[in-house]
Parts: structure tokens; C-alpha cells; sequence
């Protein structure tokens, strides 16, 4: 019994500290200082070892302009039984806040010399001094300490404060050092680095690092510069040294290919072509398995078809035969074969044969998953050939077949996206419900898009007449039957003008123009939503898709930065917002920070 209320008791006194601490908290949050000031000095006096109750006890007196009492509680806890260096620091400080300055740099000296006698103390007086910005007091506290004690390292602290204080040099030197020492830090450096340099070479803090990597990769030939350098050169764009780090890499480490791998990736989904070919080609002749063969030879095909004009597709469907010829045409090749098959349907013209090969194929010996893969690319060239219920049983049968894969949700959608090609907008909107609460926030937004476009377009029109137009017009551009799309769509902004299906399909069409590389057309499509639509939902799109035109095809960064800023200022909810801040930072020549 006696234990019992004791444990009662001592929790008591717990639950009654942390309400008071809150308390105390909430007041001075509030700016309700004296308040707060009672309620810390009580806790001070009751817990005279916590400096958080004893320096929010000093800061309610700051801040009520009773100096002369934070300062003559300061003094009393450094000359205390426990030795608190840093009250050093706030001392100086509260000399500071009454502009007495010569005061507060004896303070700032007093605390530096406690370092001098225990380096220990360094973090805690390096810290206080960072909480006020005085950087150079701090980096002197950091640096000191580990030059007392060699085991103490605050190359993190200082790399920080280098970086607020834009010494760009010594914070990469910092942030090296501890790569250096722990390799595993290596990520975590390249995120901090990324505050600072931007896409363009020429930036300050990108030559800054590139020159530092250069001279310590000369110093210490280790492979992990090259690594720092090819990541430097990726987001330079600068691929082709990218390239070259990387063979310097694999012909030193005689390791696997996976680092070429992902950067032909990188360099294939910017459309760099050029260097992407010699980078796969580098694979392929400097691949030891059939494995690695194959993957490489995927990818060379998959830029062969993105490339080529339809004059070629005889040649490329020679070289897909011959693939497979090397490489065999069972399970192993599977993804070559989806992507031959979409090739037939797609872009040469034969459906019938691919839809042929589809089902032959599903019919082998493949796991779930690839089995499910290759009925996805089956459905979707049914769907291309508007044999739409066909296509919904093999969208439903992936749903059973990986029902916990993010195949099934893909499905899901796929079956949603064919019932409105087909008019059935009723069920595509059933489906639509359950994907929005998709567990993939891609899956979710693409479901989203479809609902509201969906919904948005049935309130005013019950026949549905304009929404079923834009689903085929949508539906050819699937097809990339590009110029019948602009047609269908020149319809509906004929016959529907002024209905709130407009400004869809003015971006459908602006969209399907960047595709036909038809840029001046597709600007007046966006400016025009801006124009008469610049308060409706699609405005943040087509603000957004002029920027890039502006940027990347036309040349214009002066109107890509009008459009990103019309987004940072009139649109800060949009998916687009974060871009379009970077983006218009970076074409006016800030650093990234």
C-alpha cells in the first residue's frame, strides 16, 4: 500500500510539472509574459537542474525589458554548483539586447575560454551561439573543440553554418569530410548539396563543388569522388561526363553495370538519344551475362521506336525478330516481347498479329505478375482496336491475379478509362470512386482527373452529348490518330462553345500540339484558358505547360518566368507550385537554397 501511493504520489508531481510546463509555454506563445514568468520561476526554483524552465524564467524577463534581473539571474547560475558555460552566450546576449556591445563581447570571449579548459563544452557553447546567428562566434567554438579533442567532430555543425554564411567552399569541404569518414553519409550530402546547386553549370556553388571534387579526387583517387562528380554532372544535364565518371568507375571497380544502367535511364527519359546509345552500347559490349544482354538490347529497341520515322518500322520490326531469335521467345524475354507486340499494334499497323502473339504468350509458363503484364498490354491494344468489352474481362482478370499488386489498382483505372471510351460513364465512375482512395497518389490523381472531368461535364448536359465527343476525342489521341483528335475536338469548340467542356478540350488539343511539335499552336490553346477560364481549375495547367514551352522549345525564359510566377502567386495550392518556384528561381539566377 505504501509503494502504491508512492508511485501515486510521484506521479502526481509529474502530471503537475507537465501542465505547468505547458502553461508556462502556451503564455509566452501568447506574448502574456508576465504570466509566463511566474510559472517558469516557479518550476526553475522547484527544478533548479533544468535549464529550460531557468532560460524561459530569463527570456519572460527579456522580453518585459527587466534586463538587469535576466542578468542577475544569469550571473547567479555561473557562479551555481553546475557549471552551465553556454549562460556565457545568453549573458552576452542580453547584453546585446541593450545595445551594450563591448559588454556582450566579453561574454562571447568568457565562453570561448571554457572551451579552452574542457572541449567537451564546445557543442552546447557552439550551439547557444548559433541560436542567435552569431555564425563566426560559433564556427570558432565548433572548430576549436575539435582541435582540442581529436575525437569530437561538428563537421556537420559548421557545414551548416558554412552554407547559411554562403561560403560554398568550406561547406563542401565540411560535407566531405564526413563522407570521407562514413560513406553512408554519402546521400545525405548530395540532398544538402542540392540546396545549393542548380541546373546550370556555370551557378556559383556548382563550379565551387565541381572544382573541389576535381582537386580531391586528384589528392585521393578514390572512385568516390567520380561518383560525387557523375551525380554533379546528372543534374548539370552534362551527361556525357556523367558517361565518363561512370566508365572510370566500372573499369576500376570491374564491378556490375546497375550504376550504367540507371544512368542511361536518367539520359533515355530526358530524350538525349545520342548519348543514350552509347551508353547502352557500352552495356552491351561490356556485359559478361545473357542477362544483362538482353536488358541492354531492351532498351536500345525501346529508343529505336521512340526515334524512328514510319518509314523504318519495317527495319526495326527485322531487328525485334532478330532479338528474339538470339535471345529465344520464352519467359525470359517476356518484356521484349510486350514491347514488340506494342510496337506491331501501336506503331506498325498489326493488331491482329500482336494481339495473336499476346495470347500465345500468356498461355506459357510465366508467374502471376508476368502473366498479368503481358494481358495489361493485351487489354490496352483491344482498347486501341475499341474492342472494349474484350479489353474490361482482361483488366478484370489482373484484378483477381494481383489483387495486392499496384498492377491491380492500374486496372482498376484501365477498366474505368474503357467504359468512358465507350460511353459508359455511369460504371467508369464507380470504378473512379474506389481508385481516389488509392494507396498510389499517381493512381489517385489520374482517378481524380477522370472523376471530376467525368462529373464536372454531366450536371448541364444529361444527354451527355459534349463529354461522349471529348471521350472520343480522347480516345484517338490514345489511338495517336493526332489530326482526326483536333478535328473532334475543333467540334466541340464549334458546337459547344461556352460549356464548361471548353476549357478541357482547348488543353487536350494544346496537349496533342506539343506532341505534333506544333508549339505556337499549342501556346494559343493555353492562353486562351487563361484568358477566359483563368479562375477555373485547369488555369495552374496551362500557366504551368507555357512555362516549359517558354523554357525548353521556344527559347523564351522571360515568358516561361511570367507563367511561373503567375502559378507561385495566384496558384500556392497547385501540384505545380514547387516546380514552378525552382524553375523561376533558378531562370532568374538565384542560388537554390
Amino acid at each position: 500500500m505504501r509503494i502504491f501511493f508512492t508511485l501515486f504520489l510521484l506521479l502526481s508531481v509529474a502530471t503537475g510539472f507537465s501542465q505547468s510546463d505547458a502553461l508556462a509555454k502556451n503564455y509566452f506563445e501568447q506574448g502574456e509574459f508576465e504570466k509566463a514568468l511566474h510559472v517558469f520561476e516557479k518550476l526553475s526554483i522547484q527544478n533548479p537542474y533544468r535549464l529550460d524552465y531557468f532560460m524561459g524564467w530569463v527570456k519572460s524577463n527579456q522580453q518585459l525589458e527587466n534586463f538587469s534581473e535576466a542578468e542577475r539571474l544569469l550571473k547567479e547560475k555561473l557562479t551555481g554548483s553546475r557549471n552551465f558555460p553556454q549562460l556565457y552566450v545568453e549573458l552576452g546576449h542580453n547584453y546585446s539586447l541593450q545595445n551594450k556591445t563591448d559588454l556582450a563581447k566579453e561574454s562571447y570571449d568568457r565562453a570561448l575560454e571554457e572551451i579552452e579548459t574542457n572541449p567537451n563544452f564546445g557543442y552546447n557553447i557552439g550551439n547557444a551561439f548559433e541560436q542567435y546567428s552569431l555564425l563566426d562566434e560559433a564556427i570558432a567554438a565548433y572548430s576549436r573543440a575539435m582541435q582540442l579533442n581529436g575525437k569530437m567532430d561538428f563537421s556537420m555543425q559548421l557545414a551548416q553554418i558554412y552554407g547559411e554564411q554562403g561560403k560554398f567552399e568550406k561547406m563542401f569541404e565540411s560535407y566531405l569530410d564526413i563522407v570521407e569518414k562514413n560513406r553512408g553519409f554519402k546521400s545525405t550530402a548530395q540532398r544538402y548539396f542540392s540546396l545549393y546547386i542548380t541546373e546550370d553549370p556555370n551557378n556559383e556553388a556548382n563550379s565551387i563543388l565541381r572544382k573541389t571534387l576535381l582537386r580531391r579526387s586528384q589528392e585521393n583517387p578514390e572512385t568516390l569522388y567520380n561518383e560525387l562528380l557523375s551525380w554533379l554532372f546528372i543534374q548539370q544535364k552534362e551527361y556525357k561526363k556523367a558517361f565518363t565518371q561512370e566508365k572510370a568507375i566500372y573499369k576500376r571497380m570491374d564491378e556490375d553495370l546497375n550504376n550504367i544502367f540507371d544512368l542511361a535511364s536518367i539520359v533515355i527519359n530526358d530524350e538525349d538519344y545520342v548519348t543514350g546509345r552509347e551508353i547502352v552500347n557500352f552495356i552491351i559490349e561490356n556485359s559478361s551475362t545473357v542477362q544483362n544482354r538482353l536488358r541492354a538490347n531492351q532498351i536500345l529497341m525501346k529508343m529505336e521506336v521512340e526515334t524512328a520515322s514510319p518509314k523504318q518500322n519495317a527495319e526495326i520490326e527485322k531487328k525485334f525478330e532478330t532479338l528474339l531469335s538470339e535471345f529465344g521467345s520464352g519467359q525470359e524475354t517476356y518484356e521484349l516481347q510486350i514491347d514488340y507486340n506494342h510496337f506491331l499494334a501501336f506503331k506498325n499497323n498489326k493488331k491482329d498479329l500482336a494481339i495473336a502473339n499476346l495470347k500465345a504468350l500468356a498461355k506459357t509458363k510465366l508467374t502471376s505478375y508476368q502473366e498479368a503484364r503481358v494481358k495489361m498490354e493485351l487489354a490496352d491494344i483491344l482498347v486501341f482496336d475499341e474492342k472494349f468489352n474484350a479489353a474490361l474481362i482482361y483488366y478484370s482478370q489482373i484484378q483477381k491475379k494481383v489483387q495486392s499488386d499496384v498492377l491491380a489498382q492500374e486496372a482498376r483505372f484501365k477498366v474505368a478509362q474503357t467504359s468512358y471510351f465507350k460511353g459508359d460513364f455511369e460504371w467508369a465512375q464507380v470504378q473512379l470512386d474506389v481508385l481516389k482512395k488509392s494507396t498510389s497518389q499517381l493512381m489517385a490523381n489520374d482517378a481524380m482527373e477522370l472523376s471530376l472531368l467525368i462529373r464536372d461535364n454531366s450536371l448541364e448536359d444529361s444527354t451527355q452529348t459534349a463529354l461522349k465527343k471529348y471521350a472520343r476525342a480522347d480516345l484517338l489521341a490514345f489511338q495517336e490518330r493526332n489530326t482526326e483528335a483536333i478535328s473532334a475536338l475543333d467540334d466541340i469548340l464549334t458546337n459547344h462553345k461556352g460549356e464548361s467542356i471548353e476549357d478541357e478540350a482547348w488543353l487536350k488539343q494544346g496537349e496533342i500540339y506539343e506532341m505534333m511539335g506544333e508549339y505556337s499552336k499549342a501556346v494559343d490553346n493555353y492562353l486562351k484558358i487563361i484568358e477566359f477560364y483563368n479562375d477555373d481549375i485547369l488555369a495552374d495547367d496551362a500557366q504551368y505547360r507555357l512555362a516549359r514551352l517558354y523554357e525548353t522549345k521556344l527559347d523564351q525564359p522571360d515568358k516561361a518566368k511570367e507563367h511561373y510566377e503567375q502559378i507561385i502567386f495566384n496558384h500556392a495550392d497547385s501540384i505545380y507550385f514547387v516546380d514552378a518556384r525552382k524553375r523561376f528561381r533558378m531562370l532568374r539566377g538565384d542560388a537554390i537554397n
